[in-house]
């Protein structure tokens, strides 16, 4: 019974196999088994071989066979092409008489492993007939051809994971991009260099595979990112003991985050728009289209805010509540406005989220980078909720963010500092090494260089020293970029750019400050007209980043009434300037610190170049600090918005990006 029954599983596989083969054929692509020998034509790109022994081989990583000699017997899946009548198809049904049976395929096949995937030397049709019955591992004994290190991020990513096996022993646990199994090891509760026990380890498997299956379901296999790529993407969310879930369940929760999971094949996973709804030329067809069809946009909004700390305790939380007021100002009955404040990330905030949705909120604001992770669980639960975070290149869905381009304002004042300068060594205290920090200190320090060439930037850092403003003194800098100053307010403080009087004095003279107001009034308008849904469908699925300038007035300078009337025009030219792109503050011959030339002043940089700007121009003199050289407290937000947040290790407590 059990030979007529392993030749009718061969009419079974060989239809499978000249189905896939036609497939490929009709869409280019190659119909066969891959060939190792063909892959690694040159030793060179070899750096050893290492005896793995005998294991367990996931079959789905099983790719191709070792030599030539029997692609032509199969299709790339592994499933037969030759009729049954041929010696090879007896061969196979032999096989499949022998799994079926009592004694079952036990020998072991023999193969090399390249770069994750499997390639047969030995047992090319004992991997065909188990295959066939979708067995999820067989066992091999493996040689592992290690490549030679390079920048490719293929081979960074393998490198990455060759440690990582020497702690799991697993070859399912496949990422890539770098730097994901650290994350993983965070996720499950792990210390980073934990060795997963026998325990941990099929608890692991047993979990994934109902999680693989519910992947295969919505279509992974069809993207080029890894069951275990979307595992980690439904962590940022979910609990791993989660994952127990019903079937129905487990589809559903990773249904509510498929969109980040198909953002990860994306090059560039982010949106940034730089620009107002209303500065765009399709502006006027959502409006038209609001007119034509009005039941389909709202005409009132609930609106929550959603405050880490409150306005009397926080400058920034106050400058967005003043934002909140002016909505409210300007948009009267239109919209509804609840205030939460005091929502701490680790302890209320998912449930302060939930309670202004139980209040009718259509539109969340979460003020502060550290709500992010809250913000992804709510917009995962309820998808029909607009959450924003105020944060910057968050690859969430989900979860749009905003921000703003200050860097244009600190060009306007790096301009005023190299006029009022009388010797051209001016003070910069940087706040902490986050996306757009870089790009604001190069933008002041090109603006001190267009208004005096022999400009110094001396960069001191508040996240390292504990008074860098008495340093900066000590080191005679007679002009010193302090802190932002948070609301228009409060220039009589030594906030912004600020002259050194000679009683060791700080005399405000300008600063960048952000309206948060127009920001939010302009959100809120574009979803009364629709531009909130045409930007979600512009953009292709990917995330949003808002990230205005001076164009939509979401930032300004201030100026002290004192200033000379020379600089007060300069500074009038160069506003107008940036706010229409007639001035471009990066739009000019740069030069970094380790002597690149970044520009040569026919280029424009990227809204992307901008934000992740690592690197600083070379009339600066100081340098980015590395993250064990900052203080406790400003660590966590640049685990968060850090420029080199991915090569910090995260940390089992903290949120998972």
């Amino acid at each position: 019974m059990s030979r007529q029954e392993a030749y009718e599983q061969y009419g079974k596989a060989l239809k499978q196999g000249q189905k896939t083969y036609k497939d490929r054929v009709s869409h280019g692509r190659y119909p066969y088994l891959p060939v190792l020998d063909e892959i690694l034509l040159d030793d060179s790109v070899i750096a050893g071989r290492v005896d793995m022994g005998v294991i367990e081989i996931p079959t789905e990583q099983i790719a191709g066979t070792k030599t030539a000699g029997r692609r032509s017997a199969f299709a790339a899946d592994f499933m037969p092409l030759l009729s049954p009548d041929s010696e090879f198809g007896y061969k196979w049904i032999e096989l499949c008489a022998a799994h079926l049976g009592d004694d079952g395929i036990r020998d072991p096949i023999r193969c090399y492993e390249y770069l994750g995937r499997f390639f047969v030397q030995e047992g090319n049709k004992r991997v065909s007939v188990l295959k066939s019955y979708d067995a999820p591992t067989i066992p091999g004994y493996v040689i592992r051809i290690i490549p030679e290190w390079s920048e490719d991020p293929v081979v960074q990513v393998y490198y990455e994971f060759m440690q990582s096996y020497q702690l799991t022993g697993l070859y399912q646990v496949r990422f890539t991009r770098p730097g994901s199994f650290a994350k993983l090891q965070a996720a499950l509760g792990y210390e980073a260099d934990h060795a997963w026990t026998d325990e941990e380890r099929q608890r692991f498997l047993s979990s994934v595979t109902y999680f693989k299956a519910a992947f295969r379901k919505l279509g992974g296999e069809d993207l080029p990112v890894t069951a275990a790529d979307a595992l980690l993407v439904w962590l940022r969310v979910y609990p791993f003991e989660a994952l127990k879930a019903p079937a129905p369940e487990l589809l559903k929760t990773l249904s509510a985050v498929w969109a980040d999971v198909k953002v990860l094949s994306q090059s560039d996973p982010i949106a940034v728009s730089t620009e107002t709804p209303e500065q765009k030329e399709e502006a006027p067809a959502p409006k038209l289209l609001g007119r034509l069809f009005k039941a389909v946009f709202p005409n009132h909004l609930n609106v929550a805010f959603i405050n880490e700390f409150s306005p009397e305790e926080s400058d920034w939380t106050r400058a967005h509540d003043l934002g909140r007021q002016y909505l409210e100002a300007m948009l009267g009955e239109q919209v509804t406005v609840q205030q939460f404040n005091g929502v701490r990330p680790d302890d209320n905030a998912v449930a302060a989220m939930e309670a202004a949705i139980e209040k009718g909120a259509q539109v969340i604001f979460a003020t502060t980078p550290p709500l992010i992770d809250a913000c992804r669980k709510i917009a995962a639960k309820y998808p029909a909720v607009r959450v924003l975070n105020c944060s910057a290149s968050m690859p969430y869905t989900g979860v749009r963010t905003y921000y703003s381009r200050i860097y244009e304002g600190k060009f306007i004042t790096g301009a005023i500092a190299g006029a009022m300068s009388r010797d051209g060594r001016i003070g910069y205290v940087a706040s902490n090494p986050i996306f757009g920090v870089p790009a604001s200190i190069n933008a002041f320090a090109l603006g001190a260089r267009l208004t005096n060439a022999h400009a110094r930037i001396l960069l001191r850092w508040s996240c390292v020293d504990t008074d860098p403003v008495s340093q900066l003194a000590a080191d005679g800098a007679d002009i010193i970029s302090n802190r932002d100053i948070p609301t228009p307010d409060r220039v009589q403080e030594p906030w912004g750019l600020c002259q050194l009087g000679p009683d060791g004095v700080l005399l405000p003279l300008a600063s960048p400050y952000w309206h948060w107001g127009n920001f939010y009034v302009k959100i809120v308008r574009s979803i009364f007209s629709g531009g909130w849904d045409a930007l979600s469908s512009k953009d292709g699925g990917r995330a949003v980043n808002y990230w205005w300038g001076m164009s939509s007035r979401a930032i300004d300078v201030l100026l002290n009434q004192d200033l000379p009337d020379g600089v007060k025009q300069l500074v009038g030219i160069l506003r107008q300037g940036v706010a229409s792109g007639a001035i471009v503050p990066f739009q000019r011959y740069i030069r970094s610190q380790d002597g690149t030339v970044r520009s040569e002043g026919d280029r424009w940089f990227s809204p992307e170049e901008i934000l992740h700007m690592d690197w600083l121009v070379d009339c600066v003199e100081g340098s980015i600090p590395a993250f064990e050289e900052l203080m406790p407290m400003s660590r966590s937000i640049v685990r968060l918005q850090g420029v080199y947040r991915d090569k910090i290790p995260p940390e089992k407590e903290g949120p998972l990006l």
